[in-house]
């Protein structure tokens, strides 16, 4: 079997995106029979108490393709697959009853020793291996932090792992389509105003799917191209990682709950939806260039990197100034 057959790659997104649907559907109903509603706060940016845990289901399909992957294509995969559902798992006890963040971060690092095992499997070198112990916990994190908004944490993951996917072959660009066929189930559920959140075993897998995504990425594409697949996910990257470094800077309870992230303080005022919209036309701006800057040598490669990452940074810091910064008058 070619797994790069359009018809191979189609099944796999359709499959994914109907498991999703169904867990989806299921989970709200299963929220809300266990009590498990986000309310909204002075530190939520919703107004009306909403279930969670509805990435349950993105979980359930990335795990079903990559345990697919692990018997038809590579041993490797299921390492990969365990990271997968030990990320998932200890999300999914989280939406139930919070749990110590060492416990969180434990696992998390764990998986990026399951996702670093696995590549090493697959006959993947040095760089990839030593990232996925680093792409893991940022990752998983930086999806969580961002999981905030309607639609966001979704959308942004369904673009970066269908750009990513157009790059790479084999199995990774397998997961790449299940990846997006997985959000494509989830956001009709989730885009303005949600019927159901992410919850932490979404953002989860979300985040752990996308580190995948990358280690693929550096193990399997010239080393000219890996600044460049740091474009499609910048959005996130940038956000969580420049919100956080202003936290700690200024002397904040940087480990609290907030609502200081740009998305959040620029959803205040024009709502949950232009916000969404706005971080995906940057996001498939980004993906158009790396798509463009593709098959230039490495001097070239990180210069169109670094440009992209200086016009995000000078972005979020006049954004970050003009945003409203009051608590009351959520958007949608």
């Amino acid at each position: 079997m070619r797994w790069s057959e359009p018809v191979v790659l189609a099944a796999f997104a359709v499959a994914a995106l109907v498991v999703s649907m169904a867990c989806t559907a299921w989970a709200i109903a299963y929220a809300r029979r266990r009590g498990m509603l986000d309310q909204p706060g002075e530190r939520r940016s919703h107004a009306t108490a909403t279930p969670r845990g509805g990435g349950v289901g993105i979980a359930v399909a990335l795990l079903l393709a990559m345990c697919l992957l692990g018997g038809w294509v590579d041993a490797g995969w299921w390492p990969i697959a365990g990271g997968l559902l030990l990320v998932a798992g200890v999300g999914w006890g989280d939406d139930h009853r919070p749990l110590p963040i060492a416990l969180r971060l434990g696992a998390h690092a764990l998986a990026g020793v399951a996702l670093a095992w696995g590549l090493h499997l697959q006959d993947a070198g040095l760089p990839a291996v030593l990232a996925a112990l680093v792409l893991v916990p940022v990752l998983v994190n930086a999806w969580n932090f961002m999981d905030g908004i309607d639609g966001l944490a979704t959308s942004q993951a369904l673009l970066c792992a269908a750009a990513l996917a157009s790059l790479l072959g084999g199995g990774w660009q397998v997961l790449g389509v299940a990846l997006a066929g997985a959000c494509l189930g989830f956001l009709p559920f989730n885009l303005p105003t949600a019927r159901i959140f992410l919850g932490d075993v979404g953002s989860g897998a979300l985040g752990y799917g996308m580190a995948a995504m990358l280690g693929g990425a550096i193990a399997t594409l010239p080393a000219a191209t890996w600044p460049l697949v740091l474009l499609p996910p910048m959005a996130m990257l940038g956000d969580s990682g420049l919100t956080l470094c202003w936290r700690v800077a200024t002397g904040q309870r940087w480990w609290e709950p907030h609502v200081q992230h740009l998305f959040q303080r620029s959803s205040r005022r024009w709502g949950h939806r232009w916000v969404t919209t706005a971080y995906a036309v940057w996001t498939c701006v980004a993906i158009g260039i790396m798509l463009r800057a593709h098959g230039m040598r490495m001097p070239g490669t990180l210069l169109v990197a670094a440009v992209m990452a200086a016009a995000w940074l000078a972005a979020w810091t006049w954004m970050h100034r003009r945003s409203d910064t009051t608590t009351e008058g959520f958007g949608t």
